[in-house]
């Protein structure tokens, strides 16, 4: 077997196997007000 004690350099989006578009900021941000609102109207009408 041979050793091979070169490191190797890549980058994120090589290692990840593909790109990353931020959308899951949106998605929780939209869930969490969409949650806040629900509470509030519970609070509200019960």
């Amino acid at each position: 077997m041979v050793e091979n004690d070169e490191a190797i350099h890549i980058d994120s989006e090589q290692a990840r196997a593909g790109a990353t578009p931020h959308m899951t900021r949106y998605v929780l941000g939209y869930g969490l007000v969409l949650v806040i609102v629900a509470f509030a109207v519970i609070f509200l009408f019960v």
